[in-house]
């Protein structure tokens, strides 16, 4: 029975999200179109011995680069740090006899037994219950420990207040008492913060996205107004050269330096 649940329900794990190197999150950091854009601006400044204006736009992208790799790198981290949290082996009662078994193989309907100091390793409801206390900060950022009981809850209430139920994550801190296994793996609530993480991963904040819009607006309009201009001085007898550096001047003053530096920090806050 045991078996058949385990291939119904899958091991009682956190699922892995796809690994991404720091390289590939540092890389990441330069995706932004005002990053580019920015990176452009160097490149002609440097091309045009404007080094000084090259070195304060460097040390702006610089900035942002390793301070949005820094938050981006701690939230990879973060799925594999509730990972850790879970215990790698618990106590069940099988056909009537006690067992110590891998946390993974744990099912729904299982019977584990808890005690000072266990880790617990699957949201279970409580069947016996004797001064039985856990610490469920990791889950819901309580520090005092939580006392525990068997009595029925009746209407819907918040993790914290049901006093009936273990969960992942959480440990031992005093007594002891049996519990029937309710839920494993992602269908825990640890495992749902674990889906959250990595849905909060894949996407952009409103504050990212508008970001790069503006940022492709400024290119549409930088681009619409200096190609006009330069043809007219170029028509008017100014030298190639001067105007391109007109241009690049014009480009890099129209650029918000300063502003991919203030949405990271904003967004590190």
């Amino acid at each position: 029975e045991a078996q058949r649940r385990l291939a119904q329900f899958g091991p009682n794990e956190l699922i892995k999200g796809k690994k991404v190197s720091a390289w590939a999150i540092f890389l990441a950091q330069f995706k932004s179109v005002i990053i580019i854009m920015l990176l452009v601006a160097i490149a002609l400044s440097l091309a045009l011995g404007e080094v000084a204006d090259s070195i304060v736009i460097l040390v702006i992208v610089a900035f942002c680069a390793v301070l949005g790799f820094i938050q981006e790198y701690r939230a990879d981290r973060a799925l594999e740090a509730l990972r850790q949290m879970t215990a790698p082996t618990a106590s069940v009662v099988r056909d009537g006899q006690e067992e110590e078994i891998a946390a993974q193989a744990l099912v729904p309907g299982d019977i584990i037994l808890l005690k000072t100091g266990d880790h617990i390793s699957a949201d279970a409801r409580l069947l016996e219950a004797i001064n039985l206390k856990t610490e469920e900060a990791p889950l819901t950022g309580e520090s005092l420990a939580v006392e525990k009981a068997t009595e029925p809850i009746s209407g819907e209430v918040v993790i914290g207040d049901r006093k009936n139920m273990v969960y992942t994550g959480t440990t031992v801190v005093y007594g002891r008492g049996k519990a029937v296994v309710t839920s494993t793996g992602m269908n825990t609530e640890f495992g749902r913060i674990a889906a959250m993480l990595q849905e909060v991963e894949k996407g952009k904040t409103p504050l990212q996205i508008n970001l790069n819009r503006l940022g492709k607006w400024l290119v549409i309009g930088i681009t619409s107004l200096i190609v006009p201009l330069a043809l007219v001085g170029i028509m008017r007898g100014h030298e190639i050269l001067e105007m391109l550096v007109w241009g690049v001047a014009l480009a890099v003053a129209a650029v918000p330096s300063s502003l991919p530096a203030v949405v990271v920090i904003a967004l590190a806050i």
